[in-house]
């Protein structure tokens, strides 16, 4: 595979085309397999390579085999676009390859395309799946809002959000976000402590607590990433196509 990859990208050459327009890419469809081959194509030339793992799957297989591929590559410092295939659900939403693609560049800090939130799994000490809801309406509002976010404020790909479901790791994980929200969990007071970039703005308490901390959520977007001087949002007392890696 290699061997004829490499000699239809000279040949190609050959007949005219410039070396910079040529982009070798592999039929693949095992994890191991992908990696050797592009580890192979990486040491033997300098064309760019388009990774990708054909035929990955259905759902959580697919998406798993296409991180574990890409992500060890690309770690490596191979490939200059990536692609994600799925096998969809009936009806289901080819984007979902897109977002999958986008999320595995994200997560290993190649670039940003959409807010992060971070959500804990839930467990004895979470009262109600609240904090889930929460995180899925977040996260929702999020990708709602990119579209226009996008064009008004540069830079709110970089934002990060924390959604946890009580104490023990909610303060930690709040504080090394942008915001973060910690719920109550099982026996704590009912009332849900909001970090601003490390430090504690205010507590939410009743039944708007979501209607709120989207509230607190826009504010901040608008005062960090909105036109103008940089400004500093103070502490109270109380987010099928190819996909580029640059």
């Amino acid at each position: 595979m290699v061997i004829s990859a490499l000699r239809s990208a000279e040949l190609a050459e050959e007949f005219g085309l410039p070396r910079d327009h040529i982009i070798l890419s592999a039929k693949v469809s095992g994890v191991q397999d992908l990696i050797d081959v592009y580890r192979t194509l990486a040491s033997r030339c300098d064309y760019a390579l388009h990774l990708g793992l054909t035929e990955a799957g259905m759902g959580a297989r697919g998406i798993v085999g296409s991180a574990a591929g890409l992500a060890v590559l690309l770690q490596e410092g191979i490939g200059d676009t990536i692609r994600v295939s799925l096998t969809p659900a009936p009806n289901g939403n080819r984007a979902e390859e897109v977002f999958v693609a986008q999320q595995i560049l994200q997560s290993l800090g190649i670039r940003s395309f959409t807010p992060q939130v971070t959500a804990c799994p839930g467990c004895g000490r979470t009262t109600s799946t609240f904090f889930q809801e929460l995180a899925e309406q977040i996260q929702s509002y999020l990708r709602e809002s990119m579209p226009v976010w996008k064009e008004k404020y540069p830079g709110i790909e970089e934002l990060k959000l924390a959604v946890m479901g009580c104490v023990v790791n909610g303060p930690g994980e709040s504080k090394h976000a942008n915001i973060g929200i910690s719920l109550p969990g099982t026996f704590e007071e009912p009332k849900a402590p909001v970090f601003v970039d490390g430090r504690l703005m205010t507590t939410l308490k009743g039944d708007k607590i979501v209607a709120e901390f989207i509230e607190i959520l826009n504010d901040y977007v608008s005062a960090r990433y909105g036109p103008g001087p940089a400004a500093t949002v103070e502490a109270g007392p109380g987010a099928r196509e190819t996909v580029s890696r640059n």
